[in-house]
């Protein structure tokens, strides 16, 4: 299993640190080994700097992964923002695999003012067509991660992310589970709560998909319409909560990656739960 951060914490630009490409040994250094580069606000990373951060996560065995920009939604209807989805996943692709990763976790769409089976019904249309268009231009090797959503206005609750990954086997999922706490109401108390999710998983994806899914773990504030904002593991306030999710993992044998995406502290968080795995064993 391989934990890391999304993004750079707020202690790595304390600490001195100025860019991307100094983030692999500072999270070695951690023992952190996976890192999450977010393309949230579009794709803009030069080839040179690419090569630069590949070749230091060579070095200090970082797993590289990339957040596809939030602007892609494949289900709107109007054709030049469809097209505008597919450049975007495309992109992300191309970047990913310059960065030396495969794995490309994507927002799938919105619900807009379409009836909900309408709209899903359009995201698998675009997902099938995004990867013949990854297949067109040599890509295919790379594995798109639909992501679990935290507002009841996204597409991509539990069972609406695996129905995405069974379109085509190269997918995984991207279960974030503060999105689903958030999604449920804070439904994620007990070990039995994240038992349901794995067996849901498993029963519609199969042993060997679910055990090398892409995760997303946080502390999250939710209100009546789903996710507001991500919070830090200190803030016990909060949930879910790592603890009851990692026996389960380890008892069934998962080797996926688990990305944090707490707020501002997103590195140190990693490493607690690095912590807690290593406390399995």
């Amino acid at each position: 299993m391989r934990f890391g951060p999304a993004g750079n914490s707020d202690r790595f630009y304390a600490e001195g640190y100025k860019t991307s490409e100094q983030a692999p040994q500072w999270l070695a250094q951690m023992g952190l080994s996976a890192y999450e580069y977010s393309f949230g606000r579009g794709v803009s990373l030069s080839e040179e700097m690419a090569q630069k951060i590949r070749q230091k996560a060579m070095e200090h065995h970082i797993a590289m992964s990339a957040h596809a920009p939030y602007f892609i939604n494949l289900a709107n209807p109007d054709p030049e923002k469809r097209e505008n989805s597919y450049r975007y996943i495309l992109e992300a692709a191309q970047a990913v695999t310059r960065l030396g990763g495969e794995r490309v976790v994507v927002h799938v769409g919105a619900v807009m003012k379409l009836e909900r089976s309408k709209a899903l019904r359009k995201c698998c249309e675009g997902l099938q067509e995004a990867y013949k268009r990854l297949d067109d231009a040599g890509l295919g090797a790379v594995r798109l991660c639909p992501e679990t959503m935290g507002k009841y206005s996204q597409i991509g609750d539990l069972e609406e992310t695996l129905d995405f990954c069974l379109l085509d086997d190269r997918m995984l999922p991207c279960i974030d589970f503060a999105h689903l706490h958030a999604l449920t109401g804070g439904g994620l108390k007990e070990t039995a709560d994240f038992e349901r999710i794995l067996d849901s998983i498993e029963r519609r994806l199969g042993m060997e998909r679910a055990r090398q899914m892409h995760m997303h773990f946080s502390t999250i504030e939710y209100t009546q319409a789903g996710e507001k904002r991500h919070r830090t593991f200190d803030e016990t306030a909060y949930g879910p909560r790592f603890e009851q999710l990692a026996p389960l993992l380890h008892a069934r044998g998962y080797c996926g990656t688990v990305i944090c995406e707490c707020k501002g502290t997103q590195a140190d968080d990693a490493a607690k739960m690095h912590a807690i795995w290593m406390a399995q064993k």
